[in-house]
Parts: structure tokens; sequence; C-alpha cells
């Protein structure tokens, strides 16, 4: 025995989701043996969209029943049935949730007509309920209304049921252990079957080829299949626009963390919250001015001209600009840490040795700033840090010159390499960011120390 459901909701997710209606039809697989339909008071407002789409408003649902009220009656229609909906995950975890929130277990052997449908209905350029009527010439009416799109839903199984081959798409989706009504109803299952179990970075895309969300993971296939089990609202959202999954292996997953941070910038997909900052980069320079005085500024890093250090805020440079103060006596004016004053007066460096002040001399003060310069050139660093790569055969790397980083590559164990310009080859170039200096610096942090290059082009066996 069947009961083919459909409700609406107010629409605010899973979990903030209330029924507005519930239709019921219990079928036998041959006939309608019994129906339910009702209203329901969601104990809260409906909102104006929802209404514009289903025509419910508040006033229709004010003397309704309560979901409570009606949760015997459903429990008992539902009992020793299999659950049968349009996109099922979507109509029977809202309805398991309702149940739980009034104390109530809801379990129930389910199947979804969108992927029976898929399975033995191919080649559809769309089968979502409205279209695959049109297309099988199913009478729907009361469009987003739970009795006409339940009642829609129940010609649609009927034709299924006797479709070629259904008894066997039947069984494997009804199998306790399959996959089937776990996986997206839009995606196919061929699709999620093809991905690897190796580390890298995949790609969720809709309907139109779009992605709209790109993650990593060391295991591609376990953590995609993790999104379909969460029932955060978002990853519902998501999981029923997806038709299709790509993806880009690493070899490791430091290489995965930094594909994953470019990608999403690159394509600043709809359900990626972070790292989604285009953060401008800034630049500290040297000038000297009329007098002969050497000054230390910042801007951004277009207009700094040979940048001596690279920092993303001017609250970072400026932090900076006053340490060099400290460390080498210079002065805060000619820093730029205080502007349009006559002498420093700058309340955390008293350090000033009074070229503002005439007391001492340019030629010294200048000397100090070159120290600093030299300091901070010191910091910098050129290394690379080495991987596994895609395939046995494989290493990847990570390349860094004057502490930026200028991307990654991967390159045949087999490969001579003598020189960085050699290493340049395989460089895949990618752009210096705020998240990458962070990845970069907790792998540092986690390995001990850094990898230098000479290390790379000496030593034969990859570190991982």
């Amino acid at each position: 025995m069947y009961t083919v459901v459909d409700i609406e909701t107010t629409g605010n997710g899973i979990k903030g989701n209330k029924v507005t209606e519930i239709s019921i039809f219990k079928y036998d697989g041959y006939a309608v043996v019994d129906e339910f339909t009702s209203l329901i008071n969601p104990e809260c407002e409906i909102p104006y969209f929802i209404t514009g789409l289903t025509g419910i408003d508040n006033q229709m649902v004010r003397d309704a029943p309560t979901f409570e009220t009606l949760a015997p009656t459903i429990l008992e229609f539902t009992k020793d049935c299999i659950f049968v909906a349009h996109s099922v995950n979507f109509d029977y975890n809202v309805l398991k949730n309702e149940f739980k929130e009034i104390g109530l277990d809801f379990v129930r052997k389910k199947l979804c007509t969108v992927r029976l449908s898929r399975r033995l209905f191919p080649g559809y350029h769309s089968y979502s309920l409205g279209k695959l009527c049109t297309s099988l010439d199913i009478p729907l009416k009361d469009r987003h209304r739970a009795r006409g799109d339940a009642q829609a839903t129940v010609l649609l199984f009927q034709k299924l049921l006797r479709a070629p081959g259904a008894e066997k798409v039947f069984k494997m989706f009804l199998n306790a252990r399959s996959q089937e009504a776990t996986l997206p109803p839009s995606l196919p299952k061929d699709v999620f079957e093809n991905l690897p179990t190796k580390p890298g970075i995949y790609y969720f895309k809709n309907a139109r080829g779009k992605i709209i969300y790109v993650g990593k993971a060391i295991n591609i296939k376990k953590r995609v299949l993790s999104h379909f089990y969460d029932k955060a609202n978002k990853e519902v959202r998501m999981c029923r626009e997806t038709n299709h999954i790509d993806f880009e292996l690493s070899g490791s997953n430091l290489l995965a963390l930094l594909m994953e941070s470019a990608a999403i910038k690159k394509h600043y997909p709809e359900y990626n919250s972070s790292q989604k900052r285009n953060l401008r980069p800034y630049g500290i320079f040297c000038y000297e001015d009329r007098k002969g005085i050497l000054h230390l500024a910042f801007n951004h890093l277009k207009m700094a001209p040979n940048a001596l250090a690279t920092f993303y805020s001017p609250t970072n440079c400026r932090l900076y600009l006053e340490e060099l103060c400290k460390i080498f006596g210079l002065c805060p004016k000619y820093c730029h840490l205080q502007e349009n004053v006559n002498t420093c007066n700058h309340y955390r460096i008293p350090t000033c040795g009074g070229v503002c002040r005439g007391t001492e001399s340019i030629r010294e003060y200048n000397e100090k700033v070159q120290r600093a310069i030299a300091h901070i050139r010191s910091k910098k660093t050129d290394f690379i840090i080495r991987q596994k790569g895609r395939t046995p055969t494989e290493d990847a790397f990570v390349l860094v010159r004057n502490d930026t980083y200028l991307g990654y590559g991967f390159i045949e164990k087999d490969v001579a390499i003598n020189s960085f310009e050699d290493l340049e080859t395989f460089l895949l170039p990618q752009k210096d960011t705020v998240e990458v200096q962070g990845i970069l610096t907790s792998f540092l942090n986690k390995m001990g120390e850094k990898t230098l290059v000479e290390s790379y082009l000496t030593e034969s066996s990859p570190q991982t």
C-alpha cells in the first residue's frame, strides 16, 4: 500500500518550515482507496511570497486545526504504507520535523517520483511536477495546492508502476541499503557513483550548469554524501538545486584547500558563505622627499612602487610600521602614522630620534630607515612545499617567492628540476590572498619548519 503525499508550507527551510496544508491519497497500486486533505494552522505568519505562490493566506488557516491536532490522523493514515512524494525528501523531512517538535517519531519507507521518473522516463529536459505532467499528458489542476499536486502525483506514480522495467527499479529504490532516496532528486546516480574517494575539490551545479557550491575533501565521495544527509536549511535547498557534480583531484589536503579558495573567489558560488571577500592588497614602500628624508608609507599595492611588504588591510600596515618605528627609532610622522603635524607625538611611539624636530640629522635618520628596509627584506623567503601528486608517478608543489604565494603545480617524479626556473615551467599561477596566507601559515606551523627550495632541488623523496 502507498500513501501519495503533498504538503504546502511557510517556506522557511526544513527546520523552520511549518505545514499549511496536507493531502494524502492512499493508493493500492490500482486505485485510490482513501483520501485525507486538510488546511493546517502553522501557528506563525505565512510570508507574502508564499501566499502569492499557493494562494494560502493567514485568514484561510486561522481556524484550521494545528499539526499536533492532526498528528494522530496522519500517523494512522500513513501506517504500514510506503511514503510517496515528488522530491520525497522535502515533504518527508518537513513532516518528520513537525512530529519531532511534538515528541513523536515518524519513520516510513519512501519513494521519490522525481528519481523514479529520471530512471524510468529518461531524456526529459525537466522533471519538475508541472513540466513532467505536461510532457506525459497528466492533468494537473490547482498547482501549488496540496490536493491538486498530490492527485497529479498519483497519476504519475500509476504510470511509473506500469513502465517497462518498473519492478526492478522499484525493488532497488526500496532496498534499505540503496542511496537512491538520499541523493538529490535531480542528480543522476551515476554522477555520484563516479565521484572518486581521493583528495580534491568538487563543484555542485544547478540545472543551468552554474556552479552553486565549491567544497574540498580528503575523500570527495564521502564528503559529498554527507551534504545529502545534512538537514540544515541551506544544505537542503542546495541539494534540491543540484543537477550535476564535477571534481578536480588535488593529491593532498593542502592543495585541496588552496584550490577550493581559488575556485570560490573565481566563481563566487551562491551557497559558499566564506572566502567571498576580495580584499585589496596594500604595499609598504619607501620614497624620498624634497628635503632628502626617506619616508615609509603604504598604499594600494598597484600604487605602491616596489613594495617592501604586502598586507591585506590598512590596519595591518599601520601596526607593522609602528613596530618598525619602535625597533629602529623611526619617526611616526615620516612613516605616515601621523599626518599634518609639524613634529610627531604618537602616544605609542616615544622612540623618535628627533628628525622631525631638527635634533637628528637627515643622514642619521636615513641610515635607520635603510636598516629597517634591510630588516624587511631579510625576512622575505623563497620556499616550496612538496606534496603528494594526483597519481603515484606525480608530485605536487606550492611555490612562494619573496613571501608571496605564486601558485601550485604538478610534476612527474622523473622530471629533473635543477633551478627555480625549471619548477616555474609547471606552475599554475594563482592570486595571493589573505585566505591563502592563512592556509599556508597554518600548514607551516603544523610542519614545524619550512621546506626550502634547495631541499626540493636536491631530494628525490616527497614530503607529505
